[in-house]
């Protein structure tokens, strides 16, 4: 194909987009949200299991001690940690799809034999299952912002890029709200049976629907495709670069994302560990035990995702904010708003339904960071967007591991209201200045390095190109 043609159905695409509604991506989107729903359902059903694992009136039950459930609950994380940054390189070599089939099989597989695991090895034997479980997570987020930076175009990012994030969010809520009607008349063991038999369904139908770019679908439209392409600035094939580490490390944009991020998992975490603990020894409810409380913080994430998504899109579309002055209003509303409610939470007097309000407010507000410095990452540099995430997320997964033992260590009794201020106080805190922090110094601006130039950075493959397409 001439470079005259190409341009004549470049023109073209624009016209034709208004046209088509649906398309290939939007199966793309649909299958990474469900992905995410699925993931994020087991990597939080121990927390709802394990109560019925223990329960002595349970037909089958363990006589774990608080210590070692602690330890099973928290070994998770010990392997979520070590992959993040490999999986941002091992997505920009091998594309993402790869490693986010990779990701659920393994988590299904897994959960399937968690039961087994129980009965013969004992929490041993489920702390390492949990482990691997959490090793191969750590492909998730990495994966899915590549696949994202490959299939989404620009003028549609932060609506579908909230639709795929907020899975997360939902699969959570529903795990929390199914596991104990699941334990309850099918038995515990079930939890993990329905979670693995669903991933296993998702991964055969994605291996049909799913590719990792535009370029490499089979079933996407010549003018689907081009629309995508011309959007990303992506015609002529995609290259595939040496990660520019010197220019990352030293970018003060990047720098502030990763303290963001950080700012979210701090106060997310602490949230996510703690408001059952404060629930059942200041309000005197036990909230694991009533799992529609448990799951209306995250449901209302989930909820707030989507007014978000599309408000931060016809911002931009209408132009009354530029790219960056919108992900940093976003990433203020979602990290300046829990701090407020959480603020309030400590000043006013103990109530349990002004308590659940605003802890589930504190939670959903949370949504804005998704279309704050979640897609940052892709408007900085989305050649290298799979890497940064990794990056990113892997700093601010060790804060998830350090938020609630500092908790822990301000708490001296957990039934005295005054006591918890301190949690909730430190929370705020953290929130406002680690995004005060990404305002001052936050970009969405294209970065240089993202195309560094091909003497310094040598290509180490390139994706199809157009006139070997079927274009």
């Amino acid at each position: 194909m001439s470079v005259k043609d190409l341009k004549i159905l470049e023109e073209d695409v624009e016209p034709k987009k208004s046209k088509r509604k649906l398309g290939v991506r939007h199966i793309q989107v649909c299958m990474l949200f469900l992905g995410a729903v699925i993931a994020y359902s087991m990597r939080v059903n121990m927390s709802m299991a394990i109560v019925a694992m223990t329960d002595p009136a349970s037909d089958v039950h363990f006589d774990w001690s608080i210590q070692t459930q602690s330890i099973i609950l928290s070994s998770y994380f010990w392997g979520y940690v070590m992959l993040q940054i490999p999986s941002g390189e091992l997505a920009n070599r091998f594309g993402g799809m790869i490693l986010v089939v990779s990701c659920i099989a393994v988590n299904s597989v897994v959960s399937l034999l968690i039961p087994i695991s129980a009965y013969y090895g004992g929490w041993q034997l489920v702390c390492a299952c949990r482990v691997l479980q959490g090793l191969t997570q750590g492909f998730l987020y990495p994966s899915i912002h590549h696949l994202i930076a490959k299939w989404v175009p620009l003028e549609e990012k932060s609506s579908m890029g909230t639709i795929i994030y907020a899975g997360a969010q939902l699969g959570t809520a529903l795990q929390l709200m199914s596991s104990g009607f699941i334990a309850d008349y099918l038995g515990w063991p079930a939890i993990f049976y329905v979670n693995g038999i669903l991933g296993s369904v998702w991964n055969v139908a994605y291996m049909f629907l799913g590719a990792d770019s535009p370029q490499t679908s089979r079933m996407i439209s010549e003018e689907e495709r081009l629309y995508i392409q011309t959007s990303l600035g992506h015609i002529g094939g995609h290259k595939k670069l040496r990660t520019p580490w010197k220019s990352l490390w030293t970018s003060l944009p990047f720098i502030s994302l990763i303290i963001a991020s950080c700012g979210f998992n701090w106060g997310f975490w602490t949230l996510m560990t703690e408001i059952p603990t404060y629930m059942k020894q200041v309000m005197g409810v036990d909230i694991k035990s009533n799992g529609i409380i448990s799951a209306l913080p995250y449901l209302a994430m989930y909820l707030m995702s989507f007014p978000f998504g599309f408000a931060t899109d016809y911002i931009l579309k209408k132009k009354w904010l530029s790219i960056t002055a919108c992900r940093k209003w976003s990433n203020s509303i979602g990290h300046f708003g829990p701090a407020i409610a959480l603020i309030t939470l400590a000043l006013v007097p103990v109530d349990i339904i002004m308590a659940i309000v605003l802890l589930t407010v504190a939670v959903g507000i949370n949504a804005g960071a998704y279309t704050g410095f979640l897609l940052v990452h892709l408007d900085m540099a989305p050649n290298f967007a799979a890497t940064m995430m990794g990056i990113t997320n892997s700093l601010s997964s060790l804060v998830s591991i350090l938020a609630p033992l500092a908790a822990g260590a301000l708490i001296q009794d957990e039934t005295e209201p005054l006591e918890w201020r301190k949690v909730f106080f430190l929370s705020s805190g953290v929130y406002i200045a680690c995004n005060l922090f990404y305002v001052i110094f936050g970009s969405s601006e294209r970065q240089k390095w993202n195309e560094p130039d091909d003497v310094a950075n040598k290509t180490i493959d390139t994706d199809i190109n157009v006139d070997d397409s079927s274009v």
